[in-house]
């Protein structure tokens, strides 16, 4: 697609800023506001949480809000009404009014002095710079080798302009349109949001300030669920260009290679069917290649425990179709897609 660069304008030097935090209200929101309110520096002039819940129960969020002491006065409370957290990001920005916005998600403990730190990452900003990201730390056991969900999960602390811990400029968002809302799971829209911002002129650099990201609970499929990022990455296709993993610095993952899979178990499935035994084996074996091949990668890294091997020759077997067909339906869903400037006019 053509883009049309603009030049920033300059939005001046204070480092005054609001906090927007979107979640569902699991039980890490009141260990992130807790640490959130514990460190040292300015303080946000607003906290907005938006309760992305699609039928939010105002209950549980007596707790968590008990925690942030002083800071209760300043912090407002959204709906999002469940559509995910690009759309809520958005609403959390339409209550501010800070000449600068931080992003955190719901489970993550900010370090002991990031409010002195994001004060100092922001006062360090030159006047083109849109966004200051964080530091990203995943705890990982040290007792023994991180299982496959540990180890996706510690990717994100390489992970470039990541919402986690990420600070805007207001108006850089504003003109640009703010986060893109057919993004609907926690995926690609950190990385959609920066390059629209670089494409119109702007800056984003690296910060200083710490965040600690925990490795939270998840089901042994959890790989299976995220494969539903395929057809986000076919959106970001369409956006950016075949090219967008270059500009997003954002690893090319495995995508070929279970399209190729899932071709060579179907080859083998209609070549049955039709009595072609010998191309039914030859494609087999290359099914059953493919698929061993993919389990030991990620079974060697890991505990190699028998949950975890269980798990990874089940979901390895299970990948390459799901990834496979989300990545078409994605390529078919946004196969017209208008830029999100013209979605959200």
């Amino acid at each position: 697609m053509s883009r049309t660069t603009s030049i920033p304008r300059t939005t001046g030097t204070s480092t005054a800023y609001a906090v927007v935090i979107p979640t569902l209200v699991r039980d890490t929101l009141a260990d992130c506001l807790a640490a959130l309110a514990a460190a040292t520096g300015p303080k946000p002039e607003r906290i907005v949480l938006v309760d992305d819940r699609p039928d939010p129960d105002p209950g549980p969020l007596e707790h968590p809000l008990s925690v942030l002491g002083d800071l209760r006065d300043r912090t407002t409370v959204v709906r999002g009404g469940g559509r995910g957290p690009a759309a809520a990001r958005n609403a959390g920005l339409r209550a501010v009014a800070s000449p600068w916005v931080a992003f955190l998600d719901d489970d993550v403990q900010v370090g002991p002095h990031w409010c002195e730190q994001l004060a100092q990452d922001l006062a360090d900003t030159t006047p083109d710079t849109a966004g200051v990201q964080g530091v990203i730390a995943v705890p990982l056991p040290g007792e023994r080798r991180p299982t496959d969900w540990e180890r996706n999960t510690a990717g994100l602390a390489q992970a470039r302009w990541i919402t986690a811990d990420m600070a805007y400029r207001t108006d850089a968002l504003r003109q640009v349109g703010g986060f893109d809302e057919r993004f609907r799971r926690a995926f690609r829209e950190d990385a959609d949001l920066a390059l629209r911002v670089l494409d119109a002129g702007w800056r984003v650099r690296q910060g200083r300030r710490t965040t600690r990201h925990p490795v939270r609970p998840a089901s042994r499929w959890v790989s299976l669920r995220a494969q539903r990022g395929n057809a986000d990455d076919a959106l970001m296709r369409h956006l950016h260009g075949p090219d967008w993993w270059q500009k997003a610095v954002a690893p090319r993952g495995r995508l070929r290679t279970h399209v190729a899979i899932t071709a060579a178990g179907a080859a083998a499935c209609a070549f049955a069917a039709l009595g072609r035994r010998r191309a039914a084996t030859v494609a087999a074996l290359g099914w059953a290649a493919g698929t061993g091949e993919f389990a030991r990668s990620r079974i060697v890294p890991g505990p190699r425990t028998r949950y975890e091997v269980t798990t990874m020759l089940a979901t390895s077997a299970l990948i390459p179709p799901i990834a496979t067909w989300h990545w078409l339906s994605g390529r078919w869903r946004y196969r017209n897609a208008p830029a999100w400037q013209e979605v959200a006019q």
